[in-house]
C-alpha cells in the first residue's frame, strides 16, 4: 500500500516553529493575570481553587519548556493538507512492517495530538516492545478544526459529522484502501463522536471504529 504523502499531491510537510517574542509575550501575559478574591470555601465546591490555578499559572510561565515539545513533534513526520475549505495538520507515521494496519487516531476535547505521542512507537514498532509485527501500525492522527496547528472555521458547520467526513478523505488521499479508526476523550467524548459518526458514514475504507471515553466521577 503506498502512501499520498510521498506523492506530494495536496499534501505539504509541516515543520512547528514558535517564536520565541510569542512564548515570551506569553509569560507576560500570564504573569499580568488580574487574579480574583479567593474562594470562601474549604473545598471545590465553587470551582477550581485559587491557589491550584495559580500553581498551574507558575507551572507555565516559569517551568514548561515549550520546545522540549516542539522537538518532539518535529522528529515525526508531519503535514498539511486543505480538506473542504480548511487546512489540516496531522501526525503520519509508516511502520516499517509493510503489512501493518492503517490506524486514524482521534484526539478528543479539550486535547490535542499531543496527549497521542506516547502511543506511537508502540504501535509503529511493535516488536521493539515485547509485541509481534502483526500488531502493527501505520498511524495517522489529525488535529481537529481549532485544534493545535489546524486552521480555524471561520463560519459555524464543523461538527462530527463533517469531522468524519474529512477523515475519510484525509485517508484516502494517503492511499489507504482499508484502515481502522479509534477515538476517545476523558469527558468532552469529540474523539469518541466522531469516529461514531465515520461508523455511520461508513466510508468504503473504514472496517472496525473503536469509540471510547473514559468520564469524570461528578
Amino acid at each position: 500500500m503506498s502512501s499520498g504523502v510521498e506523492t506530494g499531491i495536496e499534501i505539504r510537510p509541516f515543520r512547528v516553529d514558535v517564536p520565541q517574542e510569542a512564548l515570551e509575550d506569553l509569560r507576560r501575559r500570564i504573569a499580568a493575570t488580574n487574579w480574583p478574591e479567593k474562594e470562601t470555601v474549604a473545598d471545590q465546591s465553587q470551582g477550581v481553587q485559587l491557589a491550584t490555578i495559580q500553581k498551574l499559572a507558575r507551572y507555565w510561565m516559569t517551568d514548561y519548556d515549550w520546545r522540549i515539545c516542539e522537538t518532539k513533534l518535529n522528529a515525526l513526520p508531519q503535514f498539511v493538507t486543505e480538506i473542504d475549505g480548511l487546512d489540516f495538520h496531522f501526525i503520519h507515521v509508516r511502520s516499517q512492517h509493510d503489512d501493518a494496519l492503517p490506524l486514524m487516531v482521534n484526539h478528543g476535547w479539550p486535547g490535542s495530538i499531543i496527549e497521542q505521542l506516547k502511543i506511537i512507537d508502540r504501535l509503529t514498532n511493535p516488536t521493539a516492545h515485547n509485541a509481534s509485527a502483526e500488531d502493527a501500525f501505520h498511524v495517522v492522527i489529525p488535529s481537529m478544526p481549532g485544534y493545535g496547528f489546524s486552521g480555524k472555521p471561520t463560519s459555524t458547520g464543523w461538527g462530527p459529522e463533517r469531522m468524519g467526513r474529512a477523515w475519510a478523505e484525509l485517508m484516502e488521499r494517503l492511499g489507504y484502501s482499508h484502515y481502522v479508526a479509534q477515538g476517545g476523550d476523558w469527558g468532552g467524548d469529540w474523539g469518541a463522536f466522531v469516529v461514531d459518526q465515520m461508523g455511520l458514514q461508513a466510508p468504503p475504507g473504514l472496517r472496525h471504529p473503536h469509540q471510547h471515553a473514559c468520564h469524570r466521577s461528578r
